[in-house]
């Protein structure tokens, strides 16, 4: 006889199969799964948004590289939907889980519902409607599949019921498992092709100097120690997408940094100097390019990826390698003979960027008030622990992160918003619930902090050990100059476009029960940090600092 079970207890007993340590979801959504999954040993995050919701399993889902679930009733469907855009654009494997009007309510004008295919389409791989219990066993082993196959991305199931009870309460048979292939990624590791191996030697053997862009594909696969293997034995110069950062240390000498339009000057340069660009898990688009600039079009290229979609997408007459970038690294350093001209091209890189660093250094010691975002970025650096995952907002954030802060450790993490605006908090709310043991550093703009302010209340209930720094200049620093260039000699309030506060984010952290100090000169930085990372709870740092400085701009190719 089969043994049956209700839809609820199911769903929640391979959830938890699944390797799924937290939900994060706004009530009112699949309660009777959510109360068959605490006795499964699984965290329900209760979030005070559904964007933040999203954002909380992007965070958990990029730190342990496995799928991630969050939750919303058919009203909070679309906003949960808006949540998931940085999601998409990292590759981060997320399972959106909404719930949906029956069908005798649709077409009839139900009360706030929309159709939810149009929202998710552009930020997921994959969407299915679950129309009855019998169909969520297929549906979700799909689910887990389509996230974590080929370019990990979101995955949306529409469950029938306001808040999925239809679902629920169905009675289902048949064993709660999901395939263990779908429960991380990348989910398969292909080997390379050796015809485009040997392409791909020969093509690194004829140049006089080759350099690495490794993305955020080589992050997932995982490829940071083969990576660095291959740099270190030819040798060949590292640069990285923002999402790839910390692949190699970034004072490692063969390190050239973030490259593109969020890097510092040196970092373009030299890649656009290079004769031959190795892309390995890095999409090529137009911010790790400087729109297509670094490297230019018509330079040698060679590009590893999982997905056969992005070989040669950017750049006509790629060599392409369809493998796992961890493994197609492996056999190119196998099949690779180094030329002696790297080694000088190699030395050259190192003291490009070790002048740069020299001549920022003043900056980095700064005793200015307000406080320069340098010396906050060098004071990070001083202190960020080993085993640390650094969260970084967008804008600003990124840049002064991803230029600035120094990531020493192979065991360190850099985590970056892809784009949206406030990403931060939440998704370090999500990285500590993926690694309780591992500190956790949110850097983000208050620009960016407003956006989720009641998630402190949330990272309190968790008890979550977090270090919020709010780099705190009352304005939206990086379009502050350009506004006023705009604005010119005619009369008018330009500051009104991207100037607000001043706000004491301490005072609201106290509010809200979480301990906040408040940094107002450089000297004072260090300890609020080390405080923070000792304290046994959420802490946020509110660094007063000036908004007119520019972080570091890129170099720009002539013409």
């Amino acid at each position: 006889m089969v043994e049956t079970t209700t839809g609820a207890r199911w769903l929640a007993e391979a959830l938890a199969t699944a390797g799924t340590s937290h939900v994060f979801f706004v009530d009112a959504i699949l309660r009777r799964t959510l109360i068959e999954l605490e006795g499964l040993g699984v965290r329900r995050v209760l979030a005070h948004s559904e964007k933040a919701a999203a954002y909380m399993a992007d965070g958990w889902a990029r730190t342990l590289r496995k799928p991630a679930v969050c939750m919303a009733q058919s009203v909070g469907a679309a906003n949960l939907a808006a949540g998931l855009q940085d999601a998409f654009l990292h590759r981060a494997p997320v399972i959106a889980m909404t719930g949906r009007k029956p069908p005798a309510h649709q077409h009839r004008n139900a009360y706030q519902e929309i159709d939810h295919d149009g929202p998710f389409a552009a930020v997921t791989k994959a969407r299915a409607r679950v129309e009855t219990g019998e169909e969520l066993p297929h549906l979700l082993r799909l689910a887990f599949r389509e996230a974590t196959e080929g370019t990990p991305r979101p995955v949306h199931l529409d469950l029938p019921g306001l808040q999925g009870e239809m679902l629920e309460t169905a009675t289902l048979a048949g064993p709660p498992a999901i395939d263990p292939r779908h429960t991380r990624v990348p989910a398969r590791r292909p080997p390379p092709d050796p015809a485009e191996i040997e392409a791909a030697a020969r093509a690194l053997a004829a140049a006089e100097r080759p350099v690495i862009v490794a993305g955020a594909g080589a992050v997932l696969s995982g490829a940071g120690a083969t990576l660095r293997a291959l740099a270190e034995a030819e040798p060949v110069p590292v640069a990285t997408s923002l999402g790839g950062r910390g692949l190699l240390p970034t004072d490692h000498p063969l390190s050239i940094g973030v490259v593109g339009t969020y890097s510092a000057p040196p970092a373009n340069r030299l890649v656009h100097e290079a004769d031959l660009v190795l892309f390995v898990g890095c999409h090529a688009g137009d911010q790790v390019t400087q729109n297509w600039t670094v490297p230019p079009i018509g330079r040698a290229i060679v590009q590893i990826d999982l997905d056969p979609r992005e070989l040669g997408r950017c750049y006509p007459g790629t060599i392409g390698v369809l493998a796992d970038p961890a493994r197609a690294l492996e056999a190119l350093r196998a099949a690779l003979v180094a030329r002696p001209s790297w080694r000088g091209w190699a030395e050259r890189v190192r003291g490009e960027l070790a002048a740069w660093r020299a001549a920022m250094a003043p900056l980095f010691a700064s005793d200015a008030v307000p406080i320069r975002v340098e010396r906050l970025c060098a004071e990070l650096s001083a202190v960020l622990p080993d085993d640390a995952i650094l969260v970084a907002d967008t804008g600003y954030s990124g840049i002064w992160t991803g230029t600035l802060v120094e990531l020493r450790s192979p065991g360190q993490t850099y985590l970056r918003a892809a784009g949206s605006l406030g990403w931060a908090f939440p998704a370090a709310i999500g990285a500590k619930c993926a690694a309780p043991d591992r500190p956790v550093v949110c850097f983000c703009g208050d620009g960016a902090f407003y956006y989720h302010l009641p998630e402190l209340e949330t990272a309190r209930r968790l008890g979550l050990p977090l270090v919020v720094i709010v780099n705190d200049n009352s304005a939206f620093g990086q379009g502050l100059v350009n506004v006023h260039r705009l604005q010119g000699e005619r009369p008018g309030n330009p500051d009104e476009i991207v100037r607000f506060g001043p706000t004491d984010f301490a005072a609201v952290a106290c509010a809200f029960g979480v301990e906040g100090i408040r940094v107002e000169r450089p000297e004072a930085i260090r300890p609020a940090l080390e405080r923070a990372l000792a304290a046994g709870g959420p802490v946020v740092v509110d660094v007063v600092t000036d908004p007119w400085p520019r972080a570091p701009e890129p170099w720009i190719p002539p013409g």
